[in-house]
């Protein structure tokens, strides 16, 4: 018999062959658990869970959707195209109005102070009185929309004073540097962007004036298969955040991995948001209830809304 050499190509494949036999058991257990279909928007809550471990040994496998905003997400949870995502309370409860066939499970709450009404740094505006004439970019419906209407109310500035201009945050970060609008009220992390690489200044930050809460919502079909998969989900992502807390350079590097956004940019954005589980108690309702009926006056909402209706809060509280 003639001894074949192993040849260095033929190893590679040899070990090749051997790793994927290996591994072969692993993948079809994997292959064979549920799944949970996730929207993410950019960085969030899939970062969230990278970052902190709590993406390992799921009882079920996540399948990730990315979205780069709350409407995009909230459309195709609407259409039953996901089972769980993430968005502010405002877009929310504007789709949850308009009959979408979701609730609320969960929520985080981030300081407030991590939305701001920014101008640029040349800018001579140095109040929100000062507005009166100017030209302000708002995301319809969103957090820059309600920040806007409620520093105004707060200044006694009529909006019909000044010209709301609807654009999202890729629109509107061009608009605002090129001088194209006066101020821009918007949110993390590119309030840390605008401030730190372009100069802009913080004319009013939402202290007193936001809830800055973000709910988890699911559809109604996940509620009714897949509550156990929906209840881990939400203590994983509490755990989370309870961890970020204390790990804020390992959360902002791997977020930053992940938006590619600058990490020094994203330590300081995700510093300023400090963000925490909450619960959906009575306080958190109160509140919000408060919040949607302003946002109803100030045209943020289309509708008059219960929050309570839109909670399911038999899940893990914060």
């Amino acid at each position: 018999m003639t001894n074949t050499p192993f040849t260095a190509p033929r190893r590679r494949a040899l070990l090749a062959a051997a790793a994927a036999t290996l591994a072969f058991p692993a993948i079809a257990r994997a292959q064979s658990l549920p799944v949970l279909r996730v929207g993410n928007q950019r960085g969030g809550v899939r970062s969230l869970l990278e970052a902190s471990g709590q993406d390992k040994g799921m009882p079920f496998r996540i399948e990730w959707s990315e979205f780069p905003a709350a409407a995009p997400l909230l459309e195709a949870l609407n259409a039953g195209a996901l089972d769980l995502g993430s968005q502010g309370e405002f877009p929310f409860l504007a789709v949850y109005a308009n009959g979408a066939p979701i609730r609320a499970v969960g929520a985080t709450r981030a300081d407030p102070r991590s939305q701001a009404i920014l101008v640029r740094g040349d800018s001579p505006l140095k109040t929100v009185a000062d507005l009166r004439g100017r030209r302000i970019a708002i995301n319809r419906g969103g957090w820059g929309h309600f920040l806007a209407r409620a520093a105004l109310a707060e200044a006694k500035v009529d909006a019909s004073e000044v010209t709301l201009v609807p654009l999202g945050p890729v629109d509107a970060a061009l608009a605002f540097r090129s001088g194209a609008i006066d101020a821009w009220p918007v949110w993390q992390p590119y309030v840390a962007i605008e401030t730190e690489t372009f100069g802009a200044r913080v004319l009013r930050d939402g202290a007193g004036l936001c809830p800055s809460v973000t709910l988890t919502s699911a559809h109604a079909d996940a509620l009714q298969s897949k509550r156990p998969l929906i209840q881990d989900f939400l203590r994983r992502q509490q755990e989370g955040w309870d961890w970020a807390r204390g790990h804020l350079p390992a959360f902002a590097a791997t977020t930053a991995a992940l938006t590619r956004i600058p990490e020094p940019l994203m330590r300081i954005a995700q510093a300023s948001q400090d963000t925490r589980s909450v619960a959906l108690d009575q306080a958190l309702i109160a509140e919000l209830q408060q919040a949607a009926d302003r946002a109803v006056e100030y045209g943020v909402l289309s509708r008059k809304v219960s929050v309570a209706a839109a909670l399911d809060t038999e899940f893990v509280s914060g």
